[in-house]
């Protein structure tokens, strides 16, 4: 994919965001986003299973497994590396 499609909306389409999350509760969740469909490249592989993710300081936060945490939620484990956000 050409440079300008990773984070320049379309018409109708919010900008990407630097920093998001899929988690509703997050500061960082932008539902306008996920009103469409987004893919997350990491070192140059297209990931599926993208919990969060920070452009700038590159890093992505993936499941860990089927380990929950205390609330049952899926345990969460942060890997770093080149991250690009695109739009499908």
């Amino acid at each position: 994919m050409s440079e300008e499609t990773q984070t320049s909306p379309s018409p109708g389409r919010p900008e990407l965001p630097d920093h998001l999350s899929i988690d509703p509760r997050s500061l960082h969740h932008v539902a306008a986003v996920f009103e469409h469909d987004i893919g997350i490249r990491f070192n140059g592989k297209e990931r599926f299973d993208v919990s969060e993710y920070c452009i700038s300081q590159g890093w992505v936060k993936v499941p860990s497994g089927k380990t929950l945490d205390r609330k049952g939620n899926p345990l969460l484990i942060q890997l770093k590396g080149k991250v690009e956000a695109f739009y499908k």
